[in-house]
């Protein structure tokens, strides 16, 4: 879907309605793509999120420009957003080249499995060494970051999370992951 984003604006107003029209379908696709897991409420509210967002910042949007790259955007980003809040451990982003198709399911469930057996993992450390592996990679916190949140040397920061990708490596390993 290539339609400009001068076509939704009727006198500098942005018609949503006819946005929502054109676009729901296309968010919902994306959605279920990049996603697993999500409750249908949590996928309606990521919806009218998408809208909502565009809405607050109509001004920014460049009107010569296409809206859908806009939109995948923001609903990868707020997918994202959806997945801190449940602190879930997912990387999007892996699914970002992927297409659903017979060839990749298998890809794709090896992957989900792997992420249900990290999180499993990061369920079951000490609160401490959960928390720097959530900042680390989930939260994308330098090591800096998280040894002065945590009030700790950045070299024992390097080492737990030495260890912890130690155990996880281990644990994939023998789950067959």
């Amino acid at each position: 879907m290539q339609t400009k984003i001068d076509n939704y604006f009727i006198d500098d107003v942005l018609q949503v309605e006819a946005l929502m029209n054109d676009y729901t379908n296309y968010i919902l696709t994306i959605i279920r793509k990049f996603s697993f897991n999500l409750s249908e409420e949590d996928i309606e509210e990521i919806m009218l999120d998408v809208f909502l967002t565009i809405w607050n910042n109509q001004e920014k949007l460049i009107r010569d420009c296409n809206m859908s790259p806009y939109i995948a955007g923001i609903t990868k980003n707020l997918i994202r957003k959806k997945y801190r809040k449940l602190k879930v451990v997912e990387n999007i982003q892996d699914y970002d080249e992927k297409l659903v198709s017979l060839e990749n399911i298998e890809l794709i469930f090896s992957q989900n499995e792997k992420n249900r057996a990290v999180l499993e993992e990061v369920n079951k450390m000490k609160s401490d060494d959960k928390e720097i592996f959530i900042a680390y990679y989930y939260d994308e916190k330098r090591v800096k970051e998280i040894s002065i949140m945590l009030n700790i040397s950045e070299s024992k920061v390097k080492s737990r999370l030495f260890r912890i990708r130690k155990k996880l490596k281990k644990v994939l390993k023998e789950r067959e992951v």
